[in-house]
């Protein structure tokens, strides 16, 4: 790739949109997961005793359902992501190459 086809897909404004809405997308899904984990951490230092709790008769406690819901959460957020890039961030890509293309 030549450095004026370089510099023109840098100038593309859907090249612009593209770049700034993966960045939006991903900071706001790793956001959302650091504040589950860190929330998880505090509450784990903060109130062990609430997630030591036992659910019913059994010797599962409410921290173990929790931990899980929060890697559940991490696939979730895998497929918002896959889902958001498959929907809006690729046709952008698809404009941008088939518009600078030599």
């Amino acid at each position: 790739m030549s450095p004026q086809q370089q510099q023109a897909i840098l100038n593309h404004p859907a090249f612009q949109q593209l770049a700034r809405g993966k960045a939006r997308l991903g900071w706001s899904l790793t956001a959302v997961m650091l504040l589950l984990y860190y929330g998880f951490i505090l509450v784990l230092a903060f109130a062990p005793q609430w997630l030591a709790q036992p659910i019913g008769a059994g010797v599962t406690t409410v921290g173990m359902p929790v931990g899980v819901a929060i890697i559940l959460a991490a696939f979730a957020l895998t497929g918002i992501y896959v889902r958001q890039a498959n929907k809006r961030l690729d046709p952008l890509n698809e404009q941008v190459l088939k518009e600078c293309r030599p």
